[in-house]
């Protein structure tokens, strides 16, 4: 199904949202917030305490701690706790996370009871803290965990996210595919929603200001660093991943004590903080070697992982081929990307370097088809499905036109 059109409206994003919310306390049996502490999480929160209290209704929030994560965040989790009105689960559990500094070790569990030794801190000792759960297995991750939280016998329930589409295009396709409802994912009885969809990062830090809302000082760290106003650049976010890879330097200048427990905490992090933002982590412009074509590369690199890890490069890969192909016969560029799909060996290359294990790279495909559009002076997407997608892509796209 095709992605939507943006539509425009008179009703601004901060009343659209809390209508939202209204509407989901009024659906559902229960509403959880899922809050991380950053600025998204920030604001959902403070928009269904607002709601909530209209209806008299408390906010049941749940945070899945990660353990190697900023140290105001902590501080602010634990003034959330506080709030009258909020009943928190502060989830200290073994979960699996990705190690994107290591191909040799992809993976670590925080709060591992066998390598306390390695803690990058103490768990907290609260009282809504939870260290050991029925419904947890050590290595599960917190988002298959949390989707075994809601019981069909407390009625409904809905979890609220900060997710926004202004983040990722992503994240768009996945508000912009339904009419009604776009914003609310149901899984029998249970479901996620994300009524902030629509917001912007300026529209978040706005509502902080205008509403005095308390929030997470790990930003002012940020923005006493080259990171200042760089809005979407700046995420509250376990330091380790494919993403958030290249800001381990902010650790090493902001955080000094942590950093050095977090140079023991995973293999491979000493190298990832000194080479993150380099070729070797597959960012910026890669070379391959000059006796080989990148179609060739991509192949000696999917060697260099272990088997579990081969199995989900390539079917992240083979993914990408398939859409390709799900659009056009050309073969796959070697090295430009291809104008309809965004496809090219080149950048097969960079994601097997990256490790992308959980396909999150995969929609940038999307701006490489814009760029190489642009170059070649194509004015639109259907101009370039005329000159470049098959028949049967064609005859898919204009059938309704």
């Amino acid at each position: 199904m095709r992605a939507r059109k943006k539509e425009y409206t008179e009703v601004n994003v901060f009343d659209a949202g809390c209508e939202r919310i209204k509407y989901l306390f009024t659906s559902f049996d229960n509403v959880v917030v899922n809050f991380s502490g950053g600025k998204d999480s920030t604001c959902i929160l403070n928009m269904t305490l607002k709601v909530a209290k209209e209806l008299d209704k408390k906010v049941i929030v749940n945070f899945y701690d990660e353990e190697a994560i900023h140290p105001p965040t902590i501080e602010y989790v634990e003034r959330v706790s506080k709030i009258k009105d909020v009943t928190l689960n502060w989830y200290c559990l073994e979960f699996k996370h990705r190690n994107a500094c290591s191909i040799e070790h992809p993976y670590f569990y925080g709060w591992d009871k066998n390598e306390t030794d390695l803690w990058v801190r103490e768990m907290p000792d609260l009282d809504c803290v939870i260290s050991e759960h029925p419904n947890f297995k050590k290595g599960q991750s917190w988002q298959t965990f949390s989707e075994t939280l809601p019981n069909k016998s407390d009625g409904t329930t809905v979890t609220l996210t900060g997710v926004r589409t202004q983040e990722s295009f992503r994240r768009m396709k996945a508000v912009s595919t339904k009419k009604n409802d776009n914003y609310i994912s149901r899984n029998g009885h249970t479901a996620i929603a994300h009524p902030i969809y629509d917001m912007s990062s300026e529209d978040v830090w706005l509502c902080v200001k205008k509403f005095g809302w308390d929030y997470n000082r790990t930003y002012d760290i940020m923005n006493q660093t080259k990171m200042f106003e760089g809005y979407l650049a700046q995420r509250v976010c376990p330091p380790f991943g494919e993403e958030s890879l290249r800001g381990l330097w902010m650790y090493s200048q902001c955080f000094p004590e942590m950093w050095h427990k977090m140079l023991n905490r995973c293999a491979g992090v000493a190298t990832a903080w000194r080479y993150a933002n380099t070729d070797i982590y597959g960012y910026g412009n890669i070379e391959k070697p000059s006796s080989t074509t990148y179609k060739k590369w991509s192949n000696i690199l999917i060697d260099s992982y272990e088997t579990e890890e081969v199995i989900l490069v390539k079917q992240n890969i083979n993914s990408i081929i398939k859409r390709h192909y799900d659009k056009t016969n050309d073969k796959i560029p070697d090295e430009s990307p291809h104008p309809l799909t965004g496809t090219g060996w080149k950048f097969i290359c960079k994601l097997i370097i990256k490790g992308d294990l959980r396909g999150r790279t995969g929609p940038t495909l999307e701006n490489n088809a814009i760029t190489e559009q642009k170059k070649l002076g194509i004015n639109s997407f259907d101009e370039a499905v005329m000159r470049f997608g098959s028949e049967e892509y064609k005859n898919k796209r204009f059938k309704n036109k």
